[in-house]
């Protein structure tokens, strides 16, 4: 079956910055079609399964206002629904996991149930509509015009070609945009073409960063949930990664703080100061509970023994693609397996076969999570590339933050390039907080396809900043304005860059909008 749809806007992939895109498109009358490979909207945070990594001053300014009032709602979520102690409900801060990599750790599906409450009115009135499962297929276009998308069902086969005024691109990984042919880069820049004292002497467009299968685990003492035995165990348990002297499953990762040493981990809290990586993604921690409805802590698993770099799974071939996310599953599973059966304890005993795999915290039937956790998208050819001067700290020194005139927005994170297929080179670098350009999501050809997430024009260098939840967020919401801006206008998107008076009107718009396009003056960087 192939059907026909048109709306204002078409917006290809689900996730945060997806989703925002739809939002602040609905909001200016516009109409709306969503589609997403899964069936959670979300997608770093509900199909991946990775909470919030944030900066430190998240809890004050920093993020656009539906961002905090997503973190308000995921909060008042806990205190109307779930039986908290007396001081966890009187706690404004609250974090439903107590993780220590996250402010809000929390549930995939409280995510999933706040995102969609935020989208209700609009999904409700039919102003957005949602097609789950649909996966990008094709695309036709009239010189720098995208004319159609074709989206494609997963299971079903049929088809739907999409008609629209504006396509946005907030796939996790580009799909767009190959079909459309909007140029666009991968993997590693070469120091000739960017300039940056971290990338490679040579461009590899293939040495592209980890990508991880996410699991959830509670714990219980005395119990045996042991998995059966993955396919690759045997090869896991003994590869040894370049940058090693360990196996990969074991108690040693990459130090962040000099990634040229290795740091030791454990998997409990404890009074030898290993930290503990159960609790660093845990979403859900019963000492915030009154009642016992959890038989214990829910755990997110996306530590650096389950990042998978043994091959691409974007521009290679299917067989290829499919070998690799199937790959990364193994190693997710077989981690869990050696977690259950070998991992050295501090008592001296080996393996915690109370690790239960809860497959229904990510609602899947083989425990992992719906969609790999993507770090690095392709990345389109734009009017202005993201640097590594423009952010890394070393290099920016008394210049501090940099200001664009043309900024749609703010954001924080390290330079954090998580292992690489090739080089398996990694680092963590102290970065300042940065302003969104407009220049970085807009393509240097075509003139209604914008990216709305990992996809903008940043290198991968600076994409190890750029792609967190707030700043996806933060992408998509603007990118959806711009969009509609825009049509309501009768201008191309590249006119509001080049017109100093729509750039202002715009950008006006987006500060209505409770979007914060520059960081305040008075900030400590220390």
């Amino acid at each position: 079956m192939h059907r026909e749809k048109r709306a204002d806007v078409i917006v290809l992939g689900g996730g945060l910055g997806g989703c925002m895109a739809s939002l602040s498109a609905a909001k200016m009358g516009l109409n709306v079609i969503l589609t997403e490979e899964t069936d959670w909207i979300g997608g770093q945070l509900t199909s991946q399964g990775v909470p919030l990594d944030e900066h430190p001053w998240i809890e004050q300014f920093g993020c656009t206002a539906t961002y905090r009032e997503f973190r308000n709602r995921v909060r008042e979520y806990y205190k109307t629904n779930y039986p908290l102690t007396d001081a966890a409900k009187k706690d404004d801060f609250l974090n439903p996991g107590n993780a220590w990599v996250s402010r809000l750790s929390h549930e995939p599906k409280v995510a999933l149930k706040v995102l969609e409450d935020m989208l209700a009115p609009y999904l409700n009135s039919g102003r957005i509509q949602i097609y789950y499962h649909y996966k990008p297929d094709s695309a036709s276009t009239d010189g720098d015009f995208v004319t159609t998308v074709t989206v494609r069902h997963l299971s079903k086969g049929d088809k739907i070609t999409l008609f629209g005024k504006y396509f946005i691109d907030a796939t996790e990984v580009g799909d767009v945009l190959p079909l459309a042919n909007v140029e666009y880069v991968t993997g590693a820049e070469s120091k000739e073409t960017t300039g940056e004292p971290h990338a490679l002497e040579q461009e590899d467009p293939l040495d592209m960063q980890s990508i991880t299968y996410v699991f959830a685990v509670d714990y219980l003492e005395g119990k045996d949930f042991t998995i059966e035995k993955p396919e690759q165990y045997e090869f896991w348990k003994q590869f040894i990664p370049s940058y090693s002297t360990y196996p990969l499953l074991s108690w040693y990762a990459v130090n962040s703080e000099d990634t040229s040493t290795l740091k030791e981990f454990t998997l409990f809290p404890n009074d030898k100061n290993i930290p503990s990586l159960f609790t660093y993604r845990r979403a859900l921690a019963v000492d915030n509970l009154s009642e016992d409805i959890y038989e214990g802590d829910v755990s997110l698993i996306n530590w650096p023994q389950n990042d998978y770099f043994l091959g691409a799974i974007v521009d290679v071939s299917e067989e290829e693609r499919q070998k690799n996310l199937n790959g990364a599953k193994q190693l997710s599973l077989s981690l869990l397996y050696w977690l259950q059966t070998e991992a050295p304890r501090l008592d001296g005993g080996k393996g915690y076969p109370g690790l239960r795999l809860r497959k229904d915290v990510l609602g899947t039937e083989d425990g992992l999570a719906k969609y790999p956790y993507i770090r690095e998208s392709r990345r389109i050819k734009s009017v202005y590339t993201i640097t590594e001067m423009d952010v890394n700290k070393q290099f920016r020194g008394e210049k501090g933050i940099r200001k664009y005139k043309d900024s749609i927005g703010v954001g924080s994170y390290h330079l954090d390039l998580h292992h690489t297929v090739h080089s398996n080179r990694t680092f963590y670098l102290p970065s300042y907080p940065y302003e969104i350009p407009l220049g970085a999501v807009l393509p240097i050809r075509m003139k209604n396809i914008l990216p709305a997430c990992k996809n903008i024009g940043t290198t991968q260098i600076t994409n190890g900043c750029y792609r967190v939840h707030p700043t996806e967020w933060n992408i998509g919401e603007s990118v959806g304005f711009l969009a509609a801006y825009a049509i309501l206008n009768n201008i191309t998107v590249h006119d509001v860059r080049d017109n100093q008076d729509h750039l202002l009107s715009y950008q006006k718009m987006l500060e209505q909008n409770g979007i914060q396009l520059h960081w305040p003056e008075n900030i400590d960087l220390a």
